[in-house]
């Protein structure tokens, strides 16, 4: 287990004190779409209505998937979604995974080795990014004297990792498998270091050219934010496929009323659902607060 990135660690992701962990997707085909997130992703059906579909791992819903009939299809400009990253708790999951997207003939758009992790990218059968990914130990990780991390986008060697897959049945992720972070598509990064940095009390953990990247308890990123795509693109307007929402959790109330006080400062309308708190972001996105 010494490569381990257990949901108990106090390294893991969603063990910061703010943290991505659910995504909500508007698709134009459900039954087709939920099907393929169970057998090429791995996760299982927690929930299941006409309109919707929650799925996740460990009994815990990471992603959900509803259809609309009046939705429109959002092009490769509309702010929204990069990719989803699901966070694997070891190299050895991650290598397990690549096999069976191998033996299932799964079409992959790019590998890569970021310094503090190893990623591979593909698309749902609508367009929806991917990343399934896994940690480096932290004390892997170099930080700069300003704080930042030092990330890097270098080549993954595929074959090697595949060639490191158990040789057993691929039986989904595992359940201790998590929502690591969520990548969007903005439309300008100052804007982007705003709200994320200065409104939600994010750092700023690395930049790329056209991306930010955000995070919390020194996490490489939570968020990252590009305008690779969608560089002064109008704003996403509501009933698009595609990015409908996704939930920041806080670790404590505090930290969530220090944000809705930022965001009522700005003028930013909130609705109240109970503990949390829910918004469309500056680029039509919709967000939800929680603690």
């Amino acid at each position: 287990m010494s490569e381990a990135t257990a949901l108990s660690s106090p390294d893991h992701a969603v063990n910061m004190p703010a943290h991505v962990d659910h995504s909500h997707l508007v698709v134009v085909d459900l039954p087709l779409t939920s099907d393929w997130y169970q057998k090429v992703m791995g996760l299982s059906v927690l929930e299941k209505s006409a309109s919707g579909h929650t799925l996740g791992t460990g009994g815990r819903p990471l992603l959900t998937l509803t259809t609309d009939g009046n939705a429109v299809r959002a092009s490769r400009r509309t702010p929204g979604l990069f990719h989803n990253a699901f966070l694997v708790p070891t190299r050895r999951e991650l290598s397990r995974w690549l096999a069976h997207a191998a033996h299932s003939v799964v079409r992959l758009t790019g590998a890569s080795d970021h310094l503090v992790s190893e990623a591979i990218y593909l698309d749902d059968p609508e367009g929806n990014g991917i990343e399934v990914y896994r940690d480096r130990k932290r004390e892997e990780w170099n930080y700069l004297a300003d704080g930042m991390v030092e990330m890097a986008t270098l080549p993954l060697d595929l074959q090697k990792l595949y060639d490191e897959a158990p040789k057993d049945n691929w039986t989904g992720l595992p359940e201790d498998s998590a929502m690591g972070h969520i990548h969007l598509q903005v439309t300008d990064i100052p804007q982007a270091d705003a709200f994320f940095r200065d409104v939600l009390g994010l750092d700023l953990m690395a930049r790329y050219p056209g991306a930010s990247f955000f995070a919390s308890g020194k996490y490489h990123h939570h968020i990252g934010a590009n305008v690779w795509n969608s560089r002064g693109a109008p704003k996403r307007e509501a009933h698009m496929t595609g990015l409908s929402d996704y939930t920041i959790r806080f670790s404590d109330a505090d930290r969530l009323e220090k944000a809705v006080a930022k965001l009522d400062e700005l003028e930013i309308a909130t609705t109240r659902n109970g503990a949390g708190i829910s918004l469309i972001d500056p680029w039509g996105i919709g967000l939800k607060l929680s603690a």
